[in-house]
Formats: structure tokens, sequence, C-alpha cells
């Protein structure tokens, strides 16, 4: 199971990254654990500048924008 992070403030791009995500993992058959992380002081220790991102099993992934739906099932059939 990939345990994934959605990095930001809550906002409408952070929401919407993690909705596609799951949807993603959904229809591929992945078993992932998504979740939102708000609190600034973690979001700062990943490094992260701008939001939205992703973190994967612990590894920062993307940063600053929902990423598009190619580069979201690209890290979830990674192994």
């Amino acid at each position: 199971m990939k345990t994934i992070k959605v990095l930001g403030s809550g906002c409408a791009k952070c929401v919407k990254t993690a909705e596609m995500i799951e949807k993603i993992a959904a229809e591929l058959d992945i078993e992932a654990s998504v979740s939102k992380e708000t609190s600034p002081e973690v979001i700062m220790a990943y490094g992260v500048m701008s939001t939205p991102a992703v973190v994967i099993n612990e590894q920062l992934v993307h940063s600053g924008s929902i990423p598009q739906r190619s580069e979201i099932e690209a890290w979830l059939v990674q192994q």
C-alpha cells in the first residue's frame, strides 16, 4: 500500500489534488492511503515552498500545482 500525503493549506487546489489521487488509485485498483496535511511546520519540514505538494512513501514527488493525470498514474504504478 502506498502512503500518500497532500500538503497544503486546505485550499481548493489541495482538495482537488487529494480527490484526483484517490479517484485514480481506485480506477487502477491500487491500494493507497491518502491524507491531507495542513500543518505549516510539517509542510516546511519537507522543504515545500508552494502547494499543493504530494509526498508518496515519505518522498516528495510534486509541488506547486495540481498534478496531471499522467503524473499521478506514473506515481501510483511505480514500485
